[in-house]
């Protein structure tokens, strides 16, 4: 596609990706790119709380490498230039929030469970080199239940090179509990393992979605082992630049799984700060 088609169509353009999609992220503080390198649905977990609908198949079953480099060149360039605030999903974006955060590997599925994904990932950064200013990020948002594979080792080394940085999912203290949301045949501690061992080389993002589940809450005895769970991790070696706590936004995959209010939410984060001392915010 021209340059010129890119100004006359530039709405039309990101609205037919198949890999790549342009949002507003309040957690990012403006633009996120979003690469899909999940188009089947497929995940190693099935969370209570997912929002993806894994009943209907997608029409996209495989990940078009080629496709999907266009798709971010083309998206990055659009984002980058500013012209996608003429388009009227972004027009009315705050005059703070028109900035480009973040390539963020996520989608319908665990991202790193692609068989190509060190060199996705290689592809992807030099996409990024190519079109976005060095600050722009390249996030991977993650189960980690796959960090010990070594083409996943690969992949992180790269976003290390690239101003990377890794999101893992983290909203279980007991081995119990984290059966009853994730819902996978993946040992807790494999996780545990995976992002300690990937803590302990770079910093890492903890991402935790507490919700209630048939009315109830976590319980005090549930976010106390959760927190030791941070500790250990700490304690290891392992470096957590942030813990982001939020709760269920959008309809999930269970109609028993509902949210906690924004008071819940802020106490939560409140107690990791006080037992774990490392910087907690509440969404």
């Amino acid at each position: 596609m021209s340059s010129d088609s890119l100004h006359t169509r530039h709405e039309r353009l990101f609205q037919g990706n198949r890999f790549v999609y342009p949002v507003l992220s309040r957690r990012a503080g403006g633009l996120s790119i979003g690469v899909n390198l999940n188009p089947d649905k497929i995940c190693n977990f099935h969370c209570v709380y997912c929002q993806v609908e894994r009943a209907d198949q997608s029409e996209t079953r495989f990940v078009e490498t080629e496709r999907l480099l266009e798709e971010l060149g083309q998206t990055l360039d659009l984002t980058v230039s500013g012209r996608i605030y003429g388009t009227e999903k972004f027009r009315d974006v705050p005059q703070h929030l028109r900035r480009v955060n973040d390539i963020a590997f996520s989608g319908d599925g665990e991202p790193t469970t692609h068989k190509n994904f060190d060199d996705v990932i290689a592809a992807c950064a030099e996409v990024k080199r190519r079109i976005a200013p060095a600050d722009v990020k390249m996030v991977l948002i993650t189960n980690a239940s796959m960090f010990h594979r070594p083409h996943v080792r690969r992949g992180l080394e790269k976003l290390d090179d690239n101003n990377g940085e890794i999101w893992a999912k983290l909203e279980a203290g007991t081995e119990a509990y984290f059966k009853l949301i994730d819902r996978t045949p993946i040992s807790y501690q494999r996780i545990l393992d995976n992002i300690t061992e990937a803590a302990s080389v770079r910093p890492l993002v903890i991402q935790s979605l507490f919700m209630r589940v048939h009315g109830q809450p976590p319980s005090p005895d549930e976010l106390e082992a959760y927190c030791g769970r941070l500790n250990d991790i700490t304690t290891a070696g392992g470096q957590l630049s942030l813990v982001q706590v939020y709760t269920v936004a959008r309809s999930p995959a269970e109609n028993f799984v509902t949210p906690l209010a924004d008071g819940e939410v802020e106490a939560i984060a409140e107690l990791i700060r006080r037992k774990t001392g490392l910087s907690a915010v509440a969404y």
